[in-house]
């Protein structure tokens, strides 16, 4: 055959189709490894209480090894390309967080909270699975969109009609029994900007007129979103609940920038963050008292009234130093009734260190990281930005916990993912991983089988 022949044929075989590495088994792994690290902190605990190995560290181990197992399974099965990281990730943060509530429970023994929370934490397994057998195609939530906007509404309005717990209108409490509808909200909410930015993401970017170089888009587009915005954040300030306000905002924010790739409007929600601070910060006493002791922390100790809680916080980061005091060897207890919610991170600070929270931190910058990848990957503009909306709920909540407890910004008031005391933020994070999982076996998925280039 003559060389433009041989060309010729070449250039009609057929490229070789790529198959994708499931890698569930390094899922299993991690996931193992994510049990043990688990139950050593849990030993380590009580090693360092009372010199002996906790007498339940057996059952511990196994509960959470069997959740973790049955997690697992449900993505072998039915989510078998998504990202092997976002599971373990939650296994261990979840892990850790029982471990250190139990610590704390060791120091109020009328008061045990690490019971409940095992409790909580196999519910939000369950939603997992759950989330994951039943939801196949993530694109089916767009369908909901307004749906789930009335239930989130309709789940930040309820706590009005109940007592207020520490000034804040946050929690229903009927028998014993409390939740956080704002924490169930925030992900309803994400479904419903996603659904809607996407269907009108063109309109957003290229409609409107310019305002010193910035583009608007036109109210009929932008004011829907807008006024449910503005409800949202609106019944969350009546309500005293500022840390998910400033979360609803950030959302919002970042998923208009994401949509409409403008960079103006991170300038905009920066100036209106601002804005919303300085007013509310003069208008509201509860407000006002956290700003001037995130300027002062030290006030109350040159008054000769002792510590308040955001200088106990920063003593306690001071104590750990590089390695920390070991496990069950702090006394991060001393910052009074939120040590095993708002300030949990205290005490992680101090038994663990500076490299120990270091970990923690790259936890939850590896689960963000691969929400935006899976968002990234996708090639339909809902699942980018649902992606990128949940992924950036961790984000937010993060930043401004840790930002609080270490004095990098005023205290809001807000949980932890997975680490802190809270049911609902715990079922709610199981959530928020079981969506992203499903998102990224949707953009791995769709490469499958595709021709090599």
């Amino acid at each position: 055959m003559t060389k433009a022949g041989t060309t010729v044929a070449a250039a009609q075989t057929p490229a070789p189709s790529v198959r994708l590495p499931r890698r569930r088994g390094v899922e299993l792994a991690l996931i193992v490894l994510a049990v043990l690290l688990s139950v050593y902190g849990y030993c380590a605990v009580g090693l360092a209480r009372t010199g002996t190995v906790p007498p339940g560290a057996a059952v511990y181990g196994a509960g959470l090894g069997v959740l973790a197992l049955f997690a697992h399974v449900v993505v072998r099965i039915r989510a078998p390309y998504a990202d092997p990281l976002p599971l373990p990730i939650g296994v261990l943060l979840n892990g850790l967080g029982l471990v250190l509530i139990y610590r704390l429970d060791l120091e109020t023994p009328g008061d045990r909270a690490a019971p409940t929370q095992l409790v909580w934490s196999t519910l939000g397994v369950g939603l997992f699975i759950g989330v994951i057998l039943m939801l196949r195609d993530h694109r089916v939530l767009q369908r909901y969109a307004y749906v789930c906007v009335v239930a989130a509404l309709v789940l930040l309005l309820l706590p009005i009609l109940f007592p207020a717990v520490n000034g804040a209108r946050i929690w229903i409490r009927i028998a014993g029994f409390s939740i956080q509808p704002g924490e169930f909200a925030k992900v309803l909410l994400a479904v419903f900007f996603a659904a809607y930015l996407a269907a009108n993401r063109n309109a957003l970017a290229y409609t409107g007129r310019k305002v010193w170089r910035m583009q608007f888009p036109t109210g009929r587009v932008l004011g829907p979103i807008v006024t449910i915005w503005l409800l949202s954040v609106g019944v969350l300030v009546l309500e005293r609940d500022l840390g998910t306000s400033l979360l609803f905002f950030g959302l919002f924010v970042v998923l208009l920038y994401v949509a409409t790739g403008r960079t103006g409007w991170i300038a905009v929600g920066l100036v209106l963050a601002v804005l919303g601070a300085v007013a509310v910060g003069r208008l509201e006493p509860h407000v006002g008292g956290r700003i001037e002791d995130w300027l002062h922390p030290f006030a109350t100790i040159e008054a000769g009234q002792g510590p308040n809680q955001l200088s106990q916080s920063l003593f306690a980061f001071a104590a750990g130093g590089v390695l920390g005091t070991g496990l069950g060897l702090g006394h991060s207890i001393l910052i009074g009734f939120a040590t095993k919610s708002d300030f949990i991170l205290a005490t992680a600070g101090e038994e663990l260190g500076l490299a120990g929270l270091a970990a923690i931190i790259l936890l939850y910058a590896l689960l963000v990281e691969r929400g935006y990848r899976a968002g990234l990957a996708l090639r339909e503009p809902f699942g980018r930005l649902l992606a990128v909306g949940l992924a950036s709920i961790v984000a937010l909540q993060v930043f401004v916990i840790a930002g609080g407890v270490t004095g990098l910004i005023p205290l809001t008031g807000m949980a932890m993912p997975f680490l802190a005391q809270g049911g609902s933020s715990v079922v709610t994070n199981w959530a928020i991983v079981a969506l992203l999982i499903r998102v990224s076996d949707s953009a791995r998925s769709q490469y499958d089988g595709q021709e090599a280039p």
